[in-house]
């Protein structure tokens, strides 16, 4: 198992981005425990987690370099991505889940283009995103323009614009998608 460092930034679970501020004993309401937990603050987030080291109940890895960011963006345009198209709710929630749980990128990244070009595909029959397909939309763009952002060094919200409007304009050959 990989131990951290004070200051790296990791993937932690479904609560994305993480800074490890601190490896410590001294854990509130566990004194006395030789137990040893990363101190970990979500960067997009406003609270505090504690987690043993030795965990592996939740999904840890460090997150991508800035090389692996910039390549998985510039490689948009030559993703190949089918919409999962089945009718059936559970089977559908248990195709995207399949994704999230892997918290890949790439993964992840075909999550959002599947979902945007579903979207794009009801706004052109005067239709609506169904709940599932926006629930892990959302789900995927957080988790994924957290992690981008934090390998480049730049605002969330700016990684979102441009990825969204990469995939619009080199991938679903439109200009005019906004989530």
């Amino acid at each position: 198992m990989k131990m951290y460092k004070v200051g790296d930034l990791i993937l932690y679970g479904s609560t994305g981005v993480c800074r490890v501020d601190d490896i410590t004993h001294d854990v509130p309401g566990r004194e006395g425990q030789d137990q040893l937990y990363y101190v970990l603050t979500p960067l997009y987030q406003d609270f505090t987690i504690y987690v043993p080291t030795d965990t592996t109940k939740v999904f840890m890895r460090p997150i991508i370099s800035r090389d692996e960011a910039e390549e998985l963006i510039k490689g948009i345009p030559e993703m190949h991505v089918d919409a999962y198209s089945g009718r059936n709710m559970n089977k559908l929630a248990r195709h995207y889940e399949a994704s999230m749980e892997t918290y890949d990128c790439h993964e992840l990244l075909e999550v959002c283009i599947s979902t945007y070009a579903k979207k794009q595909a009801a706004e052109k029959q005067n239709r609506k995103l169904g709940a599932i397909d926006e629930k892990y939309m959302k789900r995927a763009e957080d988790l994924l323009f957290g992690e981008l952002a934090a390998a480049l060094g730049v605002d969330r919200d700016q990684v979102n614009e441009y990825v969204v409007e990469k995939i619009n304009r080199d991938y679903l050959g439109s200009e005019d998608y906004s989530n």
